[in-house]
């Protein structure tokens, strides 16, 4: 495996305790970067940063990142105790029920756009002025494939992940001017926990769209997130890199 030189950099990863987010922290300690995992389960963020810190400097903050208050107080404790904060990813998500629109509880669709779409930006809000502080930063955001073609059966998670992608367009454009580069990235089906949300009929239903046949894996995601997180990615912004096994392909 080729690495990715982060040596001496400060990262935030939210949802950072599991799944594709404790793929990104490992790829990150590896790669010398310093990481602040948020995560909204405290005995599981503990425990997390018990197991890593033979890999690196780790830091934990329970946050609820529907909450724009307790995010700005993450990005100032984190930021104190890394002393800065050069990378963001905001990673962390749910799937959200599997129902027709016209059933969808609207108790669901507001949750789901609060954690995958709000959140994102209350953490942007509070990290980027810091950022075009210090005229350097690297904003990831995990979209989804969802968010470009809009699957069936999980309307809020699509439309949440497809105002994902214009957030950091946006984002993208007013920062350009500051050595900051604030891309997202579209999955398709990753392997991880987020799957028990979900039916296995949807399961199958993504699975059947890739022309890969699989479902893709955390450390794949990580992979990607690490470059573009990196100084190698010096002229892209507001891009978005598809990583579906084909599914998608703009």
């Amino acid at each position: 495996m080729n690495q990715i030189d982060l040596s001496g950099r400060r990262a935030v990863v939210t949802g950072g305790a599991q799944g594709i987010g404790l793929s990104i922290v490992n790829r990150f300690l590896e790669s010398g970067a310093k990481v602040s995992l948020w995560d909204q389960a405290a005995s599981l963020l503990a425990q997390t940063c018990s197991d890593l810190e033979s890999k690196g400097s780790v830091h934990a903050v329970v946050v609820e990142l529907t909450d724009a208050d307790a995010v700005a107080e993450a990005t100032l404790d984190a930021a104190t105790a890394l002393g800065e904060i050069d990378i963001f990813v905001n990673n962390a998500g749910i799937a959200g029920p599997t129902e027709p629109s016209w059933e969808y509880a609207l108790e669901d669709w507001r949750r789901v756009i609060d954690v995958d779409l709000n959140a994102v930006y209350y953490c942007c809000r509070a990290v980027v002025p810091r950022m075009r502080e210090q005229n350097y930063g690297r904003i990831v955001n995990v979209a989804s494939i969802a968010g470009k073609e809009g699957n069936p059966n999980a309307a809020a998670y699509s439309a949440a992940k497809a105002g994902v992608i214009a957030l950091t367009k946006s984002i993208a454009k007013e920062t350009a001017d500051k050595n900051i580069s604030v891309n997202c990235i579209t999955p398709a089906v990753i392997e991880t926990e987020i799957l028990e949300q979900c039916t296995q009929a949807h399961i199958d239903y993504m699975v059947s769209k890739i022309p890969m046949g699989r479902v893709g894996q955390a450390d794949e995601v990580a992979a990607l997130i690490a470059w573009l997180s990196s100084d190698e990615v010096s002229f892209s912004t507001g891009a978005v890199f598809d990583i579906s096994g084909g599914r998608a392909t703009y």
